[in-house]
């Protein structure tokens, strides 16, 4: 990878459309990028552990307070991810995996693009925060005050039901814009000089594009990711290095340097 301070802007990438042997292989060359360099995607990987491990114990375990303080995360995630994309990009083109120059690219990502993206993310993540408490207070603002940490019975009502549901669907659909205005965006940043409202755009024109295979994609990471959690946050220590290797090479077939 070429210094930050001599690229020239890249061309824009064309689009490929994928199906889902692309994922199969994705997630084939992921696995096979861990076992390469475990010990790398153990060290990215212990950022999210370590940090929900944290996040658990100043919350006291309670879940609602926990989502609300990890809304920092999005600040160090796309560093870790960068992390990922630099191992499997050096796998790739057969460069010595050495973690003081891989930390070195993740380190000279502050000054390039991934910063304002960390940014974008934080603003959406405060915005669904916002939703999220705008629909709480229509549906259960007229109940008898409750401690919901304790007294869950609240959530068994018709409208917590109903609350339940709304918050689910308006998360799904936020969720998956966010993942499409990123899947692509992060490693495209790490790999090309291009600024991240561009990235950001044709990150989220290739899902568009790709709608069926990429929503196939966003249901295995949330599915796996969430199971991955269960055990202490422990299964993230794998799931999370093999999803962030398997990214980068659907990247690679997904936008493509132009001839």
């Amino acid at each position: 990878m070429q210094d930050s301070t001599t690229m020239e802007a890249s061309a824009r990438p064309d689009i490929a459309i994928l199906d889902r042997s692309d994922l199969a292989h994705a997630l084939s060359t992921g696995w096979s990028d861990f076992r390469r360099a475990p010990g790398i995607g153990l060290l990215f990987a212990s950022v999210y552990v370590l940090g929900g491990w944290f996040l658990t114990f100043i919350s006291g375990g309670f879940a609602a307070q926990t989502i609300i303080l990890a809304l920092g995360f999005p600040l160090v995630g796309p560093f870790a991810a960068v992390g990922l994309y630099e191992t499997s990009r050096r796998i790739e083109e057969g460069e010595p995996l050495d973690l003081r120059q891989i930390l070195g690219v993740v380190w000279r990502e502050k000054d390039r693009q991934i910063p304002w993206a960390g940014a974008i993310i934080v603003i959406y993540f405060l915005f669904y925060s916002f939703l999220a408490h705008m629909i709480f207070a229509l549906f259960m603002g007229l109940s008898v005050m409750t401690n919901i940490s304790s007294s869950l019975e609240v959530f068994l009502t018709p409208n917590g039901l109903a609350m339940i549901a709304v918050e689910l669907i308006v998360g799904a659909i936020l969720g998956f814009v966010l993942f499409a205005l990123t899947v692509f965006s992060l490693p495209l940043m790490v790999d090309k000089e291009i600024d991240f409202m561009t990235a950001m755009l044709l990150s989220f024109q290739a899902v568009r594009e790709n709608l069926g295979v990429m929503t196939l994609w966003a249901l295995f990471i949330a599915v796996s990711v969430v199971l991955a959690m269960i055990p202490l946050y422990l299964g993230l220590l794998v799931v999370l290095p093999v999803l962030g290797h398997a990214t980068w090479h659907l990247y690679r077939r997904a936008l493509i340097a132009p001839e």
